[in-house]
């Protein structure tokens, strides 16, 4: 058996991080290194890798992590839409990643640039 991630950890309460939001599916919780004043990681609480190693079987874990980011950004209070959030998901290296736990990035509370990177 190989390891946990930082995310199972947390996830599984042997390292202690304060959520923003949980169901069966799903965890969040901010990110130690914020790149927007809000920026939350909702993490699935299966392990998948990558979302490019997602099945079929994994859909409902998809769903649920876009569904908690619209209910986060409400308890938030960035859902309206003159304030505004970005959803961001790395895939590899060399696209930002750096735990290899799928989890979405969600970001606001400044202007964010086009194109990113």
């Amino acid at each position: 058996m190989s390891e946990k991630t930082i995310f199972q950890k947390i996830i599984d309460r042997e390292i202690p991080a304060p959520l923003v939001y949980e169901d069966d599916l799903v965890a969040a919780f901010n990110d130690v290194n914020p790149q927007a004043p809000t920026h939350v990681l909702i993490v699935p609480k299966k392990l998948i890798p990558r979302v490019g190693e997602a099945t079929a079987e994994d859909q409902a874990t998809l769903g649920a992590l876009l569904l908690a980011a619209g209910k986060i950004a409400d308890k938030l209070g960035i859902k309206d839409r003159s304030k505004g959030f970005r959803l961001v998901i790395n895939h590899g290296k060399d696209a930002g990643e750096s735990v290899p736990h799928m989890h979405v990035h969600l970001l606001a509370g400044r202007p964010l640039d086009w194109p990113p990177g």
